[in-house]
């Protein structure tokens, strides 16, 4: 089933972001090499797809999994959420209707 990830990051989270970003990225590598990977991203704190030193609000990645508690456990073990840039974090079933 596809679960969505929705973080919201605390405030001023830029450098923590930076520091934890490519473990970040070569999770999500990996489960979109095993096809599991719908979309994933983060949020700009503006109204611009590169913020700058603005920097980001919160996540958000759609991947599927075989249950809520598994999608929980990968959820907990994201570098982001052990580098402390996620103030909390909402994992919800999923069910892609487009495209």
């Amino acid at each position: 089933m596809l679960y969505a990830i929705i973080s919201e990051d605390i405030d001023n989270s830029l450098p923590l972001r930076l520091q934890a970003r490519p473990a970040h990225i070569a999770r999500l590598q990996t489960m979109l090499n095993e096809g599991q990977l719908i979309l994933a991203g983060p949020h700009p704190a503006i109204d611009n797809p590169e913020p700058g030193a603005q920097g980001f609000t919160g996540s958000l990645i759609v991947a599927e999994f075989s249950s809520l508690s598994d999608a929980e456990s990968w959820a907990n073990a994201d570098p982001y959420m052990k580098a402390g840039v996620y103030s909390k974090v909402t994992i919800k079933p999923f069910k892609q209707v487009l495209p």
